[in-house]
């Protein structure tokens, strides 16, 4: 009978360091693979426990007629909040002439007028009675914006868009926060 080294085949040590290498990567590959299977699933398990968007009690009807009565002045108001502001950057960039940036804020500053005159005929509930005064300033600030920008077309200079431009941001971010009370799907998060 032959004897145990005859019937092995002699490896090298060159092949013992290879299959010990490959071993070693083996391992560490599932390692890895079962440390990020955990990670995911914690993460996974974490965000399906948490609501998406905090829930806030039901609206009462005096809320809901209310904020259905100030959407279509919200609409109105960002819509021409947009318009002025494009075409302010347009001007800036040489894409629109004094005229048609004079006729944007024109037609802006009638937008906030009338916007402040429907908001005053709003009667919020007691429960919204500090975001209506919110948005209310919001409109006042943006009218100051308009007013300030038409200067320009007076004086022929374009500085009072700089004047102009914090008022109209500060408005922008009340109108922002006073939405995202009312309406919290109309701004997505970044």
């Amino acid at each position: 009978m032959p004897s145990a080294e005859t019937r092995l085949p002699k490896v090298s040590r060159r092949t013992l360091v290879a299959l010990a290498a490959i071993f070693v990567a083996v391992v560490g590959v599932v390692i890895v693979a079962v440390a990020r299977e955990a990670t995911s699933r914690r993460l996974v398990a974490a965000a399906v426990s948490r609501p998406a968007m905090p829930s806030r009690p039901p609206l009462t009807r005096a809320e809901e007629a209310y904020i259905q009565a100030l959407w279509p002045i919200h609409g109105a108001v960002e819509r021409t909040a947009a318009r002025m502001s494009l075409g302010q950057i347009f001007y800036l960039t040489k894409d629109v002439d004094r005229a048609e940036l004079k006729t944007r804020v024109d037609d802006a500053l009638i937008t906030y007028r009338r916007a402040g005159i429907r908001l005053r005929a709003l009667e919020p509930p007691p429960s919204m009675q500090r975001a209506h005064e919110d948005y209310a300033t919001a409109i006042g600030l943006f009218e100051r914006s308009a007013v300030e920008v038409l200067k320009m077309f007076d004086d022929g200079r374009d500085e009072h868009m700089r004047v102009a431009y914090p008022l109209g941001q500060e408005a922008a971010d009340k109108i922002r926060e006073v939405g995202l009370k009312f309406w919290p799907r109309e701004f997505p998060p970044n």
